[in-house]
């Protein structure tokens, strides 16, 4: 890991951790995909490949259908959001995995004192079933959603999230494994590195301004 002796000033100063949720803290990337494929299929569409899907996620729900069908009317966008919901949401979806040894993580990363907090493309009814399935909430001292702020790699969560635990993006480390999470922590001031276990591979995340690329979120335990 050359890139820690490179930030290891910025790494000393984080007070704040922001993870993704998607394909971060939870092993769900291949669960999206089928269900935006079913979606499609189930309006009549065109199925978009997975690396197709895979470029999409971090984005909301709507703006990513508006992104994957863009030649299509406002009614088929509708149509086919709602229809994405009924098959993430159906009961053979229902369960969340998390990667190995996230839970470890967390205790550890509370146990050192450091603020943890999620930013994520998930509805809010999306992440708070999510973390009640995982019993993860009270690790986490506040989280921001695109119900409640722009999409990202707008920086909206990350701002809202400085505000809301007083401690400046200067010193808040995003944890993502999609491009758009890289991005919005470039844009919001953070630190941030990548997880290779989602959306986009370790050379994508580093071009988009990643400090590093952990192989998995649990490698974190031995940075922080």
């Amino acid at each position: 890991m050359q890139w820690r002796d490179r930030h290891a000033s910025r790494i000393a100063e984080v007070e704040t951790v922001v993870f993704d949720w998607d394909g971060t803290i939870a092993d769900s990337i291949s669960t999206i995909v089928r269900c935006m494929q079913a979606a499609a299929a189930d309006c009549s569409l065109p199925v978009p490949g997975i690396d197709s899907v895979k470029a999409i996620i971090g984005l909301g729900l709507r703006e990513a259908v508006v992104e994957l069908f863009s030649e299509q009317s406002a009614a088929t966008v509708d149509a086919v959001v709602e229809s994405y919901r009924d098959f993430y949401l159906s009961p053979e979806n229902r369960e969340v995995v998390l990667f190995e040894g996230v839970r470890d993580l967390l205790e550890l990363l509370t146990e050192r004192g450091y603020l943890i907090t999620v930013a994520t493309g998930k509805s809010r009814r999306g992440l708070d079933r999510a973390l009640a399935e995982t019993g993860l909430h009270d690790f986490f001292v506040a989280t921001r959603t695109v119900d409640e702020c722009f999409s990202k790699p707008h920086p909206q969560m990350l701002n809202e999230l400085a505000d809301f635990t007083g401690v400046s993006a200067e010193r808040m480390l995003m944890v993502g494994d999609g491009v758009m999470d890289i991005q919005m922590a470039v844009a919001a001031g953070a630190l941030a590195l990548g997880v290779a276990t989602g959306a986009a591979d370790e050379c994508e995340l580093v071009a988009s301004g990643a400090a590093g690329c952990l192989a998995s979120v649990r490698d974190l335990s031995a940075l922080l």
